[in-house]
């Protein structure tokens, strides 16, 4: 029973297919009654396969929505991918965004543009290699400002019992159509104080990663209170940069 009825759906949609493609041929000699006719079936028909193909493509495209699986040390006691490369945002893009849009609850854009010519867009990951759900795509045009940096806030996990003796690292996967110098600051509010590490991303490959040694600060560990990193584009201009990955883990260093 079922493999008459599947024989009966293909048919029906290659009759419905063939009726498709004999009313493109004859629109442009068609009256206007009923090519006012058909373009509405056409556009409920589109609508209908629209509704389709987003469902389609959101569950058969790899890997699958929400996903935190990436490699990490070993011996990491925390691990983060942030939500922009997990999860559909409520707005997915903007364009002319202005210094301080928000992207999601947890990422900012800055800079300081008298007149933006910078449009955002997160997309779906399909590609085999890809392991985040996600990727956020930037483009640039002119660009009049001297600073465009991307904030991202850590969650409070990663605070609790910090220690000078840990260390963070970032791993990111970055395409770009014209190579440019992307740095990575990490921020540490203690108090009244923050410390801040600074490190450029190698160019030259898309997965490129970095560790920010916490000995190299004057962290006070007793009063952690969030941290932040902040993704610094130097000369962005006629670019486009795609995120297709961002993920943190944080490690003792190992005893000297």
């Amino acid at each position: 029973m079922a493999g008459r009825q599947g024989f009966l759906e293909g048919l029906f949609q290659r009759g419905a297919l063939r009726r498709l493609k004999r009313m493109a041929r004859r629109a442009p000699r068609a009256d206007l009654a009923r090519l006012r006719r058909q373009r509405g079936e056409a556009q409920k028909l589109r609508r209908a396969l629209d509704d389709l193909l987003f469902v389609a493509d959101s569950r058969l495209a790899l890997p699958p929505l929400g996903s935190q699986s990436f490699p990490r040390p070993h011996d990491a006691d925390w691990a983060w991918r942030p939500e922009i490369w997990t999860a559909p945002l409520p707005a997915p893009g903007a364009a002319a965004v202005e210094s301080g849009t928000a992207l999601g609850r947890e990422a900012r854009l800055f800079h300081d543009c008298a007149r933006s010519e910078v449009t955002l867009r997160q997309l779906r990951n399909r590609r085999e290699a890809d392991l985040a759900p996600q990727g956020l795509r930037m483009d640039v045009f002119r660009f009049d400002g001297s600073y465009l940096s991307l904030a991202l806030e850590l969650p409070r996990e990663v605070a609790k019992g910090l220690k000078r003796r840990h260390l963070i690292r970032l791993e990111s996967v970055i395409e770009m159509e014209r190579p440019i110098e992307i740095f990575a600051r990490l921020n540490i509010k203690h108090g009244p104080n923050t410390e801040q590490l600074v490190r450029e991303l190698p160019l030259g490959a898309p997965e490129v990663a970095v560790e920010f040694d916490l000995a190299y600060t004057k962290l006070n560990e007793k009063r952690v209170e969030k941290l932040w990193l902040d993704i610094i584009f130097e000369g962005p201009e006629m670019n486009q940069v795609v995120l297709r990955d961002l993920t943190f883990s944080r490690r003792p260093r190992a005893e000297l």
